[in-house]
This record gives structure tokens, C-alpha cells and sequence, in this order.
């Protein structure tokens, strides 16, 4: 079964699971967004899409 895509974890379980949100990005390529109260406030994100965001952002400035 494929790994998910993404995934949603709170602040108190991201700070027990840092490495493994880190390195699902990085090996998966799986976007970890980090909630508080159940509202999504930033996301783990491989550094391909952070990347290739930035370089959509530059392009259309």
C-alpha cells in the first residue's frame, strides 16, 4: 500500500515525532501539517515543493 500523501499531526504529537514527519517528506514525499486546536497552522513539506513554490513566487513578482 502506497504511503499517504499527507498527513495531519498537533504540536504536542509533532514534538514526539519530529524525525519521522521529517523524514517522511524527505524519503516520501509526504506534506505533514502541523494543527493547533484542529486548525492547520504551517506544514513539513520536501524541499522539491518548497522549492518549486519559491520559484513560482519569484516569477510572478
Amino acid at each position: 500500500m502506497p504511503a499517504p500523501t499527507s498527513a495531519e499531526k498537533g504540536l504536542r504529537e509533532l514534538r514526539a515525532g519530529l524525525s519521522e514527519a521529517v523524514n517522511a517528506a524527505a524519503v516520501r514525499g509526504q506534506i505533514t501539517y502541523i494543527t493547533s486546536h484542529g486548525r492547520r497552522l504551517a506544514a513539513i513539506v520536501p524541499v522539491s515543493e518548497a522549492e518549486a513554490i519559491e520559484a513560482r513566487q519569484q516569477t510572478e513578482s
